[in-house]
């Protein structure tokens, strides 16, 4: 049985992050393409220019959330981009979810950020319901675009992927 301690990730925690990320992935449908390895979180997280955060909930880990800084430059703000959040089944409904946010929550304000924002699969209702009960509403009018593989690096020749 875990308990509800939340706790920063520590190298020592790799084989748990990349078990909670996986279990996420597996949730979300998109197992196929999870591809990392405990390399590239060790690379992600604690490498020499870490890109993200995070923070683990229980002992052993049973939960994960995963986080970096974002900007708002039209109003000089910033604010936490929640990129993962995952609790293994058995312990959903424990309080590991709410306590990870929570603590996401005061990392966000003793760091001066002004919100915390996040993606959630269209389909996943039990996870949008609980992001509601908590007060988070839905962004409008922003449709996201990424620029990867072949197209990115044609970009970044000067061409285009399609003429």
């Amino acid at each position: 049985m875990t308990n509800g301690i939340i706790r920063p990730a520590t190298p020592a925690d790799l084989p748990a992050i990349a078990r909670l990320v996986k279990g996420l992935a597996i949730y979300e449908k998109l197992e196929h393409r999870f591809t990392a390895t405990e390399a590239d979180f060790e690379r992600l997280l604690f490498g020499p220019n870490p890109a993200a955060e995070a923070i683990l909930a229980g002992d052993p880990p049973a939960g994960i959330a995963l986080f970096y800084r974002i900007v708002n430059t039209f109003q000089c703000q910033t604010g936490l981009f929640l990129e993962d959040l995952f609790v293994e089944p058995a312990h959903r409904g424990t309080g590991l979810g709410k306590a990870l946010l929570r603590e996401l929550a005061i990392i966000a304000k003793t760091r001066g950020a002004d919100w915390l924002e996040w993606r959630v699969l269209d389909w996943n209702a039990p996870s949008i319901a609980f992001y509601e009960s908590l007060g988070a509403h839905k962004v409008d009018d922003w449709h996201t675009r990424r620029l990867s593989g072949s197209a990115l690096t044609a970009l970044a020749r000067g061409e285009t992927a399609h003429g």
